[in-house]
C-alpha cells in the first residue's frame, strides 16, 4: 500500500521508481542496523561496536534481505531499536515508565505487522525484550519489576497483534465475502506453517509437517554465515567445506567460549560496574538465541521449507550480541596483556 501510494505520486518511469524503492528500503535497513551499532558503541565502546559492524558487513543474509521490498528488513529490528533507546534514556521503574513501555511495544509491533505481517513474529517479539533483559540486569530490577515490565510488553504487543489480525481478517473477508472466512484462512495458514495435522494437507508434500523441531534446528546450525569460497579458491575439499564455510554452529561455540573468557583474565581487575555490564551482555546474548529458535521450533514447517532464507533469523539478534561479546573479550585480553607487559 505504501509503495503503491509512492508509485502514484513519483513522476518517474517504472524502472526509475523501482530503483528508488530499492534505495529507500536499503536506506531504512541501513539506518536500523546503524542504530543498533550506535547502541553497542554507547554501551560498550568502540571494540564491541566494530565487531558488531563487521558481523553485519560479513553477513551474506543481511545483504540479500537489505533491499527486499517484500520483507522490509528494517521493520524486524524496529521494535528492538525502539526499546533499546527508550530504556537507555528512561530507566526509572515507575508506574508511568511501565505503562509507556507497554504503549511503545504496542506501537512498534503494530507498525511491524503493518509493514511485513507476521513473518518471524515470535523472533521479533523476543528481540524486542532483549534490551529489557540487559537493562534489567544492569539496574538489578527485582523479580516483581522484571515480571511487570515483561507483562506490559506482552500486553502491548498482544494488543497490536490482535488489532492487526482484525484488519487482516476484514481484508480477507473483502475477497471471500465474510469475516469468518478471514479467520479460517488465518488459522489454516498458521497450522500449515507450524504443527498442523498431516491429514489436512494430503494434496501437498507433508515432509515439512512430519519433520521434528530438532531436525530443523540442526539444519540451520549447519548453515553458512560467511563463505570464503566466494573469494578464495582451494583444491582441498576439507578446507573448502569445513573451514572456509563459517557455519552458525561454529559461531555458537565461539560465542560460548568468548562469554566464558569475558571474565577471564582481567575479571578481577574490572570495575564492579563493568563486570555487571559484561554479565548483562552475556545473559542477553544467550537469551537472544531464543529469538531464532522460537521460529524454528514453533514455525518448524515454515523453516523446513524455507531454507533459502530463514538463516537470516540468526542475525535477529543473536549473532549481533554474540559478536559484541567477542569484541569485549578481545578488548579484555588486550587490556590484560598490556597490564602484564607494563608490570614486566
Amino acid at each position: 500500500m505504501i509503495f503503491s501510494l509512492l508509485d502514484s505520486v513519483v513522476p518517474f518511469s517504472p524502472q526509475e521508481k523501482l530503483k528508488l524503492f530499492y534505495l529507500l528500503t536499503s536506506l531504512l535497513s541501513a539506518v536500523s542496523l546503524t542504530l543498533v551499532v550506535l547502541w553497542f558503541y554507547c554501551e560498550f565502546g568502540l571494540s564491541a561496536a566494530l565487531f558488531v559492524l563487521a558481523s553485519m558487513v560479513l553477513s551474506q543474509w543481511l545483504t540479500v534481505f537489505g533491499r527486499n521490498l517484500w520483507w522490509g528488513l528494517w521493520a524486524f529490528y524496529l521494535p528492538m531499536v525502539a526499546v533499546m533507546y527508550f530504556l537507555k534514556y528512561r530507566r526509572t521503574p515507575t508506574n508511568r515508565h511501565f505503562i509507556t513501555f507497554g504503549f511503545l511495544s504496542f506501537i512498534a509491533i503494530f507498525l511491524k505487522c503493518l509493514i511485513n505481517g507476521y513473518e518471524y513474529i515470535t523472533t521479533t517479539l523476543i528481540m524486542m525484550v532483549i534490551p529489557f533483559v540487559y537493562y534489567g540486569i544492569i539496574d538489578r530490577l527485582s523479580v516483581r519489576q522484571f515480571l511487570r515490565g515483561t507483562l506490559m510488553a506482552v500486553f502491548g504487543s498482544g494488543l497490536a497483534i490482535f488489532l492487526s489480525l482484525m484488519i487482516l481478517a476484514f481484508q480477507i473477508a473483502a475477497v471471500k465475502g465474510n469475516v469468518l472466512g478471514g479467520f479460517e484462512h488465518i488459522v489454516y495458514s498458521f497450522e500449515k506453517r507450524t504443527h498442523g495435522d498431516v491429514q489436512d494437507y494430503q494434496d501437498k508434500s507433508t515432509a515439512n509437517l512430519e519433520s521434528t523441531p530438532m531436525e530443523v534446528i540442526i539444519t540451520y546450525l549447519k548453515g553458512t554465515f560467511f563463505d570464503f569460497n566466494n573469494y578464495v579458491t582451494t583444491s582441498n575439499s576439507f578446507v573448502s567445506i569445513f573451514l572456509f564455510k563459517i557455519r552458525y554452529l561454529y559461531l555458537v561455540v565461539l560465542f560460548l567460549l568468548m562469554s566464558i573468557f569475558l571474565f577471564y583474565p582481567g575479571g578481577g581487575n574490572a570495575s564492579s560496574k563493568q563486570r555487571q555490564r559484561n554479565l548483562a551482555l552475556a545473559v542477553a546474548t544467550w537469551v537472544s538465541i531464543l529469538a531464532p529458535l522460537s521460529w524454528h521450533v514453533i514455525f518448524k514447517s515454515h523453516s523446513y521449507m524455507h531454507t533459502h532464507m530463514n538463516y537470516i533469523l540468526w542475525q535477529m539478534p543473536f549473532t549481533l550480541f554474540g559478536f559484541a561479546v567477542c569484541g569485549l573479550a578481545v578488548k579484555s585480553a588486550f587490556s590484560e596483556l598490556f597490564r602484564l607487559t607494563k608490570r614486566c
